[in-house]
């Protein structure tokens, strides 16, 4: 298991002050155990919940190849067009993982949409953060996250529309962290806003982005 999955773990975990009590690599799966479980999709990174009356079971495949690269190409070293792919599959699937055993633990339900804009959002903070050009690279992250992508070819309807939801939330919220905090250099309270924003239900959630927008 890769070491940038559990440093992405504990970085987020501290960011957003929680504690899921577990280690991520506990959780990751491979291949096989993916295919064993019968998966109608099998994109680079994805989060696998089963409920049931006994507990939550939770598991985390990240492709082998963005893995792979990261290992060659350490983001904690340097975020670039190496690695910074590669870095945003694994963020977006420990950012799932996080958030899903915080809301378990909470007894929350929590929906795919919730957990897809949380992580679009901690893309959002963890790169420009991970950056360090501040105000200067705001901009250029929004840019990157939030207009240059493109989504899976395989995907249905109801989760291209959750995506681009997901999408244009994080969007118009990270524009408004962008004016209120970053073009100032208020990190911190920006770093204040995004802990309370995190434990906001969904409904919650979109109703501040509107009002922040």
């Amino acid at each position: 298991m890769s070491g940038v999955l559990l440093r992405l773990q504990r970085g987020l975990e501290g960011m957003y002050r929680v504690a899921t009590g577990v280690s991520v690599g506990d959780f990751v799966i491979d291949d096989d155990a993916r295919a064993a479980l019968g998966v109608a999709r099998a994109p680079r990174e994805q989060l696998l919940v089963h409920e049931d009356a006994d507990g939550v079971d939770i598991g985390l495949f990240v492709d082998a190849a963005v893995l792979a690269r990261l290992a060659t190409h350490d983001p904690s070293a340097r975020l670039d067009d190496q690695n910074v792919s590669a870095f945003l599959y694994a963020l977006e699937g420990v950012s799932h993982f996080v958030y899903a055993v915080v809301c378990a633990h909470a007894a929350r339900a929590v929906s795919p949409l919730e957990l897809e804009l949380q992580a679009e959002v901690d893309k959002y903070v963890v790169c420009l953060l991970a950056d360090g050009s501040g105000a200067t690279a705001s901009p250029r992250w929004r840019r990157r996250l939030y207009e240059e992508f493109e989504l899976e070819p395989d995907l249905d309807a109801e989760e291209r529309d959750r995506y681009r939801a997901a999408n244009d939330g994080a969007r118009r919220y990270t524009a408004s962290l962008e004016r209120r905090y970053v073009a100032r250099g208020g990190t911190l309270d920006m770093l204040a806003e995004l802990r309370r924003f995190y434990r906001l239900p969904l409904a919650s959630k979109l109703d501040h982005i509107a009002k922040a927008a």
